[in-house]
């Protein structure tokens, strides 16, 4: 898959084109996905989507935002698996937030991504104030050669799928939940970083992902799986949050131990897929006690993984 960064002048192809911030690229996002890309092999164009950065409500209410789903790279990856052919992130700034409906239309999917069909969600709104709807965007496409359709709401068991059932799901840890949303486990990932070392001096060495956002949309103590480091998925524990005990700067951060692993994995990108919550992150009295309850995490993992052997791991 082609990434772009920013809109071009003037499109080299006409294009089916999808627009949206694709966050956790869930089961109704995947349906969507499923149309470009029919649509996009039928009239031998390529499968377009745009996607904005920062998400608009970042930029409006950085402090209200709701936690990411999934970081930039992880949404491309899952978009390159779903069979789009290009990718443009078009940066959100005060600049776009002022654009009119009609200069989006004109200045971005017509001239800029060269737009021959395009698939929307059936609640989707775009230009300054968000004036532009459906509605607009079809009499657009009568006068100006496109196609405009509109994606219907996907329910799951009367459910309506979206970024936001999702978040809900993981806030209160229903993974399962989450999942029959998503359609796979919710993973994040990453690449190993250098931490404190503060796993290794109690005993349970750690895996470390820097979270690229603040606010994680889950927190607290899960069995995991962990793929991108052997042929099948290594089990382990991960606690996810600020790590309370060790630290009050707060920054989020993800680390894991892993089962029966020995090897140095600086540098490896895998991703960690969460699948029961053991326990809430607490801020205990001491490191001793805090090795101890490590210690408890681990068993309860591993007494987990025996009653619910993972399928993708070893």
């Amino acid at each position: 898959m082609q990434v772009h960064r920013g809109i071009p002048e003037h499109a080299d192809t006409a294009a089916v084109l999808t627009i949206g911030n694709f966050d956790g690229v869930h089961l109704g996002h995947q349906a969507l996905l499923t149309l470009l890309t029919g649509k996009a092999r039928e009239l031998g164009l390529p499968a377009v989507v745009l996607t904005f950065e920062p998400h608009p409500r970042e930029f409006f209410s950085p402090d209200d935002a709701p936690a990411r789903l999934a970081s930039l790279r992880e949404k491309l990856l899952l978009l390159d698996s779903a069979g789009v052919d290009r990718t443009y992130i078009c940066r959100f700034n005060a600049e776009r937030a002022a654009q009119s409906a009609e200069s989006f239309i004109r200045d971005t999917l017509v001239r800029g991504l060269g737009v021959r069909h395009l698939f929307v969600g059936d609640d989707f709104r775009f230009g300054a104030r968000r004036q532009g709807n459906f509605a607009m965007l079809r009499e657009a496409g009568l006068a100006q050669g496109f196609g405009v359709e509109s994606m219907p709401t996907l329910d799951v068991a009367g459910e309506r799928v979206s970024s936001s059932a999702v978040r809900a799901a993981l806030l209160e840890a229903d993974l399962s939940h989450a999942a029959r949303l998503l359609g796979r486990p919710y993973s994040i990932a990453g690449r190993v970083s250098h931490g404190d070392k503060l796993g290794r001096q109690l005993g349970f060495p750690t895996a470390n992902i820097q979270m690229k956002h603040r606010r994680p949309a889950l927190t607290g103590v899960f069995a995991v799986s962990v793929e991108g480091l052997a042929a099948r998925r290594i089990t382990g524990v991960a606690n996810i949050g600020v790590r309370p005990t060790a630290t009050a700067r707060g920054r989020a951060r993800l680390e894991v131990h892993l089962f029966d692993w020995t090897r140095n994995c600086y540098g490896a990108h895998i991703r960690v897929h969460f699948l029961h919550k053991l326990r809430d992150e607490h801020k205990f009295e001491s490191l001793d006690a805090l090795r101890v309850q490590i210690a408890r995490d681990a068993q309860d993992a591993r007494d987990w993984f025996a009653a619910h052997p993972d399928p993708e791991s070893a």
